[in-house]
């Protein structure tokens, strides 16, 4: 569910009780922007202490320096799948 769901579930009684359309948009807009405020991922990684948050400009160099931090061996078995254990 998106977050506009979530605004739209979570608050259907407090808009439902307002008659005028235009207040009941500003109220679903309001909350929605407080949802997206609260919903940042910088925002997210000080409330859960995740150690660190990788800015999407960075993503690939900081792929890059992980893959080439790890060494190949071209003659280790090669496995046609993920091993999740």
């Amino acid at each position: 569910m998106g977050l506009e769901g979530a605004v739209r579930l979570g608050y259907r009684k407090e808009l439902e009780a307002e008659p005028d359309l235009d207040k009941r948009q500003a109220m679903f807009d309001a909350r929605l922007a407080r949802m997206y405020e609260t919903g940042k991922a910088v925002s997210v990684a000080e409330v859960l202490e995740i150690d660190a948050v990788i800015d999407p400009k960075d993503t690939r160099a900081w792929l890059s320096r992980g893959l080439k931090s790890c060494p190949i061996d071209l003659r280790a078995p090669r496995r046609s799948y993920v091993d999740v254990w």
